[in-house]
This record gives structure tokens, C-alpha cells and sequence, in this order.
């Protein structure tokens, strides 16, 4: 039985099988980010992330299927696909997004695993879902969010993350 995620050491990697892959990994420095099938997998190096947010606009909630999604932004010269780049599917647009610039999600075919998105108004970064990152512990440790945007749009029995910056406009 694998080890509860809410009372592991933080500061070791916690694995657990979540989805169908048993092959992420995290050291001091990359880490990984699976889809749910185990099809696609990420590589991200700690270094190039930017930013870590819980989001909660009308888009977020969308295409999460959630009322909001919680993210982190990497540099694209720090994010590599280890597997599955060909099994990726993309849909852009931009009409509903604050920017009106396009935005693009990456999901794994065969899953529907949204692994990360891409916005012409964030040129050299992409966003990826903490959710998909391998090693739980990075979760409550180095992505744990930072900021929460769009908070003028935060369901009301949600009372948001603790702690953290808020912004009402936001990255979309």
C-alpha cells in the first residue's frame, strides 16, 4: 500500500500510484509530470519554474472540470518531453480569454490529460498543472502556489489559498 500523501516527509519524494505510470521521479534539481494513462510524461527542471498560482477563472474552470486549477509556469528552455510528444493534441482560442490572445492546451490523446497550456501573451513559457507532477511532495513544497488570480471570479464556498498574493486580472 503505498504511503499517505498527507502525512509523508515532505522533504523526501512521495510517489504514490496515482494514474496508470510507476516510472516519475524527482531529484534536487527535474522533476516529472505524467499524464493519467502514463502515455505523455514532462521533465521540468526545478530551476526554470516562474511562478506557482491557483487560478480561477471561467476558463480554468472549464477545462478542469474544476472550479478552479492550480499551476505553475516553467521556462520552455527548462521543460522537455521525456515520452508522448506525438501523442499530444492541441486546441487553441482565444475568445474568452482576458487577453484575447490565443492560448493553447496540450492534452494526452488517449487520457485526456490536460498536461499544459501555451500563451501567445507568455512567449518562452508554459503552463503546466501541479495535479500532473509526479511527486506529491513537490506539491505542498516547491509548487505550492504563490499567487491566486482571478479571484473576482472564486466560487464562494472556496475561500482561497492562504497566504498568498491575490490578483483579480490574472494570467490567461
Amino acid at each position: 500500500m503505498a504511503a499517505s500523501v498527507s502525512t509523508a516527509d515532505k522533504s523526501k519524494p512521495c510517489i504514490p500510484h496515482a494514474g496508470l505510470a510507476r516510472d516519475g521521479w524527482s531529484d534536487e534539481d527535474k522533476a516529472t509530470a505524467t499524464c493519467y494513462c502514463g502515455a505523455v510524461q514532462l521533465v521540468f527542471s526545478l530551476d526554470g519554474v516562474v511562478n506557482t498560482f491557483v487560478c480561477n477563472c471561467v476558463d480554468c474552470r472549464k477545462i478542469t472540470a474544476s472550479m478552479f486549477a492550480s499551476n505553475f509556469t516553467v521556462k520552455d528552455t527548462h521543460f522537455e518531453h521525456a515520452r508522448g510528444r506525438d501523442r499530444l493534441k492541441t486546441f487553441s482560442q482565444a475568445q474568452t480569454i482576458g487577453s484575447r490572445k490565443a492560448m493553447t492546451n496540450h492534452f494526452c490523446e488517449n487520457c485526456g490529460s490536460l498536461m499544459y497550456r501555451v500563451g501567445e501573451r507568455l512567449p518562452g513559457l508554459s503552463i503546466l498543472r501541479i495535479g500532473t507532477v509526479d511527486d506529491f511532495s513537490l506539491h505542498e513544497t516547491k509548487l505550492r502556489p504563490r499567487q491566486e488570480h482571478w479571484t473576482k471570479d472564486r466560487v464562494c464556498w472556496f475561500a482561497g489559498v492562504q497566504g498568498v498574493e491575490e490578483t483579480f486580472g490574472g494570467q490567461g
